[in-house]
C-alpha cells in the first residue's frame, strides 16, 4: 500500500499556543522525515513565526536553513463593523 502525502503536511500555523508548542511541531516534521516546513502566520503573529524560524535553526535543527519568504496580504471583514481591512501574511520555508 502506497502512502498518500497531503499537500498540507508540512505546514505549521502560527497563533496564539506558546511558542514552544510551534517550535516542537516544526522540530517534529523535520524528524518525520521532511526536506522543508512552511510556517504561515497572519498579523500580530508574524513575529512569532519569525522567532519560529529562528529558535529552530539556531539551537535545535542546526542544518536547516530558510528556504524562502514570501509576504503578503489579505482582505479580510471585520465582524464588528463590517469594512474591510488589509491582514499581513508570512510564509517562511525552512530546508534541511
Amino acid at each position: 500500500m502506497t502512502e498518500v502525502k497531503k499537500e498540507n503536511d508540512n505546514v505549521i500555523l502560527i497563533g496564539k499556543k506558546p511558542i514552544m508548542s510551534y517550535i516542537l511541531a516544526v522540530i517534529t516534521q523535520f524528524g518525520a522525515g521532511q526536506k522543508e516546513v512552511r510556517i504561515r502566520a497572519r498579523g500580530r503573529a508574524i513575529s512569532r513565526a519569525v522567532d519560529v524560524a529562528n529558535i529552530v535553526r539556531k539551537k535545535y535543527v542546526k542544518e536547516a536553513q530558510i528556504k524562502s519568504i514570501t509576504i503578503d496580504s489579505e482582505e479580510k471583514e471585520n465582524p464588528q463593523t463590517g469594512k474591510k481591512v488589509n491582514v499581513s501574511t508570512i510564509e517562511i520555508v525552512l530546508a534541511k
